[in-house]
């Protein structure tokens, strides 16, 4: 469908006041942030949902923002970016109330129950889906749309080439990130804080496991990779470059990341991309100097580039050195002296520059870098300012800042940190008047005889008219005309605004002296400025009372009954194994979607029911494995919001709802099942206690809960096999290792994390021990809960029967938990964990929500 041309906003991330300003004078259209309500308000409304707890506003200076933003001419959207949990969903509800009555532009939002619920509380809040939705196709966008989207952000793993197909295919708002860190895991899919640390990147709590150095394994064996340490640690995304192509293809916005960010990056990146969007709407070429481009650098970098918006080339996007600020490189060291370090430089460096010397060519690049401010350079024992690139010089630091013993030739050195950038972004960090200007649009109306009038409108609509009390004179030598209005009316010096166009109605020569005329700009000024303060008027008001009496009471009648036992299969050994215990189903969940068709008849001829895992990611050019899915006659597992709203309406298939669908609390949970899912597996956010709650909130028999398996810590567009085990870019010319190699990613605890590829070259890196729910099967049975699904990923067909034989000992009573959980331990190679599943001991602080219908 055709999309309306738009010229994109400009979106900068705020962690404060002094980024805030940053990003106003640098020509922000919009900035996002979060709110902190703090635990001990009058008002119960608890700590922020959002996404970066360490930044942000308080609650109570949100009304007070808010004014001075729309001022300026800048919205703002709140990051209310996290899954929500039962018991806090009614914190939810007053928080959404204040935001929405401080006048909010827009709730950025990753649970679908709660952006329903905003809609709900309040019809005239625009919600925008989070990049944590996972919402990489049209469909993705659609299934947010579903639950009161108007915008949604997408995933930083989509091409150009994606984001046209999907702009062509949806109305929706697409929002798209051009700037900043990128995570290896699609956002809502990371569960390596989850599972590695007790919180939840679903949570706002991200671990950066992905930061950390890991060994490659591979097929049992450690693979030297030389430099390459850092596996999974993403260079820094940098588009802008491709702005020109995005404004050509309909992008609404262009989103920077940053919140923990310095205002001097604000600064910066606002600027840069805010040039850009001008240029590229107003049909120039893009006008960024390689100064500008090493000042974007500078500010923070782990190595810029556009990634994968220009194409997948799994070569660049993890380069694997170090997972920090690198800043710009400035040469290689040479040698080093009694006094300091013999290094030929590729850029300019002055003294106060911050260097450090990059050692990951021959030792681990963990332990303590060498490197301080400079103090001065030499050459041939004589101090010098001469500094050209090109040249070898002796760089000096202050007395004991580098151990010369830990610096080699041939280490990198780069600038961390450059003294002067501040300088040159100061007018925009530190501006008196307004630097970054709105247009306002002038018309004025002067009869001879009657009172001249002025109406000053903004590009919101917006309008103040001011009129003089006295009728408009005769003029007895010049006449009033456009050119003197313009000339008086253009003084908008320290207003935030600059004229824009300027239209008319005179009749008769008419005489206005200047100062009248200022007045008249002034007044007109104040009353628009003051028109832009107020926030708007929306109809709020609480509905999550209403929302869960209107929920379906669960059926007790349903909770009788035996216990039945899934299994999860990814190898045709492990069916083999999964076959001669048969168990109440199987779930195929193959590398090659394509082999599938035999494995299924395969599990038909032995009578028992088979179910297929789709892929977690859809894009746009994936689409038709829907129908290859929908081609094999079995039962869906279904991973992805984008292929439930493909698949809404084949009533014919079974669908069972995974974990990836993030369902965290009773509204999304409930909203879920009834787009046709017959079960659903909550989210590993959840721990086991919430499991229990959220039986008796849908039904029991509404879940089918996870008691054994790998947690999926990263879900990643970056494909290790490709990256390390080939010198291909992508699976055209890889050739395809994945189906030939085991690989593991070992931990500095010394645990080995499988690695799998899956058909769309996505790798999944699980926990290499086996999440066992063993200490809470008793809870969960006496909750109601029946179906329980074994998942496996490496292991051999003896462990697939172990594990299943000792589930089946402990659901038919021949087995305690304690036995369970021994026995489990002593199957799984690595050892067992509780992780995510873990209570704390101050789970029972929030109230429960009350059984629905109880």
């Amino acid at each position: 469908m055709p999309r309306p041309r738009v010229k994109p906003e400009v979106m900068s991330p705020v962690g404060g006041d002094a980024q805030l300003r940053a990003a106003v004078e640098a020509g922000a259209d919009a900035v996002f942030f979060g709110v902190n309500f703090g635990s001990g308000r009058a008002d119960g409304a608890g700590a922020g949902f959002h996404a970066r707890a360490k930044v942000g506003f308080d609650a109570d200076a949100l009304p007070e923002i808010m004014r001075g933003l729309h001022v300026r001419g800048v919205q703002a959207f709140v990051t209310f970016n996290v899954l929500v949990f039962d018991r806090e969903l009614r914190q939810a509800e007053r928080q959404i109330i204040t935001l929405a009555e401080a006048g909010v532009d827009a709730l950025i939002v990753q649970d679908h129950g709660v952006a329903r619920l905003i809609r709900d509380i309040c019809p005239d809040l625009p919600v925008h889906g989070s990049t944590q939705m996972s919402v990489t196709s049209a469909e993705g966008a659609e299934h947010a749309r579903r639950f009161g989207a108007s915008r949604v952000v997408l995933g930083r793993e989509l091409s150009l080439r994606d984001i046209g197909r999907i702009a062509e295919q949806t109305d929706m708002e697409l929002e798209t990130f051009v700037h900043g860190a990128l995570c290896v895991s699609y956002s809502g899919q990371c569960f390596s804080s989850e599972a590695w640390g007790g919180r939840s990147a679903n949570r706002g709590q991200c671990a950066q496991a992905c930061r950390l150095p890991y060994d490659l394994y591979v097929d049992g064996a450690r693979r030297d990779l030389g430099d390459a340490r850092y596996l999974l640690s993403p260079g820094d995304l940098y588009a802008l470059h491709q702005v020109p192509d995005l404004v050509r293809i309909g992008v609404n916005c262009l989103k920077i990341e940053g919140r923990y960010k310095d205002a001097e990056f604000v600064a910066l990146t606002t600027a840069a991309y805010r040039r850009a969007v001008d240029e590229a709407w107003a049909g120039l070429p893009l006008s960024v100097t390689p100064q500008e481009e090493r000042d974007l650098e500078q500010a923070y970098s782990r190595g810029l580039g556009p990634h994968f918006m220009a194409g997948t080339n799994h070569q660049t996007v993890v380069r694997g050195r170090a997972p920090r600020h690198r800043g710009v490189r400035v040469g290689t060291v040479t040698g080093t002296t009694e006094r300091g370090v013999l290094v030929e430089l590729s850029e300019s460096v002055k003294s106060g520059d911050g260097l450090v010397f990059d050692p990951a060519n021959w030792r681990a690049p963990e332990g303590r870098e060498e490197g301080g401010f400079l103090y001065g350079l030499w050459q041939s024992g004589v101090q010098t300012e001469d500094v050209r690139a090109g040249r070898t010089y002796e760089l000096r630091f202050g007395r004991g800042a580098v151990d010369p013993a830990r610096v080699r030739p041939g280490d990198p050195v780069w600038r961390t940190h450059d003294p002067h950038l501040a300088a040159r972004v100061k007018p925009l960090t530190e501006a008196g008047d307004p630097v970054y200007t709105r247009p306002v649009h002038a018309h004025f109306t002067g009869h001879v005889g009657t009172p001249p009038a002025l109406t000053l409108t903004d590009d919101h609509g917006r309008s103040a008219t001011v009129t003089l009390p006295e009728p408009l004179s005769a003029a007895r030598n010049r006449a009033l005309d456009d050119s003197t209005l313009r000339e008086q009316l253009g003084k908008l010096g320290g207003t935030g605004y600059h004229l824009g166009t300027l239209t008319s109605d005179l009749s008769g020569a008419g005489f206005l002296p200047v100062s009248a005329l200022n007045a008249l700009r002034r007044d007109a000024v104040a009353l628009l400025t003051e028109a832009r303060r107020h926030a708007p008027e929306r109809t709020v008001a609480p509905h999550l009372a209403a929302t869960l009496a209107a929920l379906p009471v669960p059926d007790a009648a349903q909770v009788a009954g035996t216990a039945r036992l899934h299994v999860l299969v990814r190898t045709p050994e492990q069916l083999d194994a999964a076959l001669e215990a048969r168990p109440d189903s199987v779930t195929l969940d193959y590398l090659e979607l394509y082999g599938l068709k035999p494995s299924v008849e395969r599990v038909k001829a032995a009578g028992i029911p088979v179910r297929v895992a789709s892929p977690r990611i859809l894009k746009p050019t994936e689409q038709n494995l829907q129908k290859f899915l929908l081609s094999l006659d079995a039962g869906l597992l279904v991973r992805s919001g984008g292929l439930l709203e493909g698949l809404h309406g084949h009533g014919a298939v079974d669908l069972t709802g995974d974990f990836s669908l993030n369902a965290a609390n009773v509204l999304t949970a409930r909203a879920l099942l009834d787009l046709g899912l017959s079960r659903l597996t909550p989210t590993h956010d959840l721990n086991a206690a919430q499991i229990a709650e959220l039986a008796g909130l849908v039904g029991p028999e509404r879940l089918e809960v996870i008691a054994y398996g790998h947690l999926p810590v990263f879900h990643t567009e970056h494909c290790v096999f490709c990256r390390f085990l080939s010198s291909g870019t992508d699976y055209t010319n890889c050739g395809h290792p994945c189906e030939s190699h085991r690989v593991a990613l070992r931990d500095e605890r010394g645990v080995q994390h499988p690695v799998m590829a899956d058909v769309g070259c996505r790798n999944t890196v699980f926990e290499g021990r086996a999440q066992v729910a063993a200490p809470h099967l008793d809870g969960w049975l006496a909750a109601g809960l029946r179906d329980y699904r074994v998942e496996f990923v490496h292991e051999t067909p003896e462990q697939v029967t172990g594990v299943i034989a000792a589930h089946r000992a402990f659901l038919a009573g021949h087995l305690g938990a304690a036995g369970l959980a021994a026995r489990l331990d002593a199957v799984a190679a690595q050892g067992t964990t509780e992780g995510s599943l873990y209570v704390p001991a101050d789970f029972g602080a929030l109230e429960a929500l009350p059984l629905i219908g109880g």
